[in-house]
């Protein structure tokens, strides 16, 4: 994989794809006045740069160039959308310890390297005591985080969640999400199934381990009373 990066950044690097457009602007780029003097015709000699009779060094086939070219736009364009993609790009989080571990988490959620349930225990705007698991990958894919990284909305646990408890009202729901099954009626207490590699993540703060490929993770911060983050790791079948 470590090849494989290097060899796109070298690609993207190349000027010999980068500064030409189409291929034939390559070709002429190797042609010199003198070749068109005495060669009289363009086109053959395009064909005598191909085959390598003229220009300096070994020339790249048309296949060559065309597949540099696309992995060169690819790379940029990948580089461009992950930039605009993420919510956090560019934002300060030196004064919320929270969203800076959202921040964290965000690239490696949206691309499915990573799983993380959230779970908060905090106030609503009715000063009610509300808590929650929340799906960040699936909350990233399914609301816009600006408002909650430039701070103008609070992030909070909602019925929708996975888990959600309104400690004033006793309202309670589970919901299952496109990554995790909730185990709710277990001898154990409640548990998540991640649904791509079948792992059970025990949420349960006794226990020592979470889970296979899980790590818990105790956020202090000022905007609620209690975080903790469980990160699970999903491992792709080889």
């Amino acid at each position: 994989m470590a090849d494989e990066i290097a060899d796109i950044s070298n690609t993207v690097g190349d000027n010999t794809v980068t500064e030409f457009a189409t291929y034939e602007e390559y070709l002429d780029s190797q042609i010199t006045p003198l070749d068109l003097y005495y060669l009289e015709d363009k086109e053959l000699a395009r064909q005598l740069v191909e085959l390598g009779y003229r220009g300096s060094g070994e020339p790249l086939k048309r296949e060559e160039f065309e597949s540099r070219k696309k992995a060169a736009e690819n790379f940029r364009l990948s580089k461009r959308l992950a930039t605009n993609v993420l919510a956090s790009h560019g934002k300060d989080f030196a004064k919320s310890p929270f969203l800076q571990a959202l921040a964290e988490r965000e690239e490696a959620n949206r691309s499915g390297k990573l799983t993380s349930i959230i779970f908060i225990r905090t106030k609503n705007s009715k000063a009610q005591e509300i808590s929650g698991y929340i799906d960040y990958a699936h909350r990233l894919k399914t609301e816009n985080f600006e408002p909650y990284f430039t701070r103008s909305k609070p992030f909070h646990p909602r019925p929708s969640d996975m888990s959600f408890y309104n400690w004033e009202t006793q309202t309670c729901t589970s919901n299952a999400t496109p990554n995790f099954q909730v185990i709710a009626d277990n001898e154990n207490g409640l548990l998540f199934k991640n649904k791509r590699d079948r792992k059970i993540i025990n949420v349960d703060p006794r226990e020592s381990r979470p889970g296979d490929n899980t790590s818990r993770t105790q956020i202090a911060t000022p905007e609620h009373i209690q975080v903790v983050i469980y990160d699970h790791l999903t491992r792709r079948k080889t």
